[in-house]
């Protein structure tokens, strides 16, 4: 379960550094995903677009 957790940790960390570029291919924008404005900052948890990504590297896996 650490693992998980890990896992999850560190790609939400990634999103949140690639968040600008890639709200222009429409990620971040999913379902699932959390936006909300802290002491004058937009803080993005994009939980839908983990998700989803997620799932697209287990089906590239499983077709390698």
């Amino acid at each position: 379960m650490i693992r998980w957790l890990g896992v999850i940790f560190l790609t939400l960390m990634i999103f949140s550094v690639l968040i600008p570029w890639l709200e222009k291919l429409g990620v971040g924008r999913v379902p699932g995903d959390i936006r909300f404005r802290l002491f004058g900052q937009i803080v993005c948890l994009p939980f839908g677009s983990s998700l989803l990504c997620y799932l697209l590297v287990l089906v590239l896996a499983k077709l390698l």
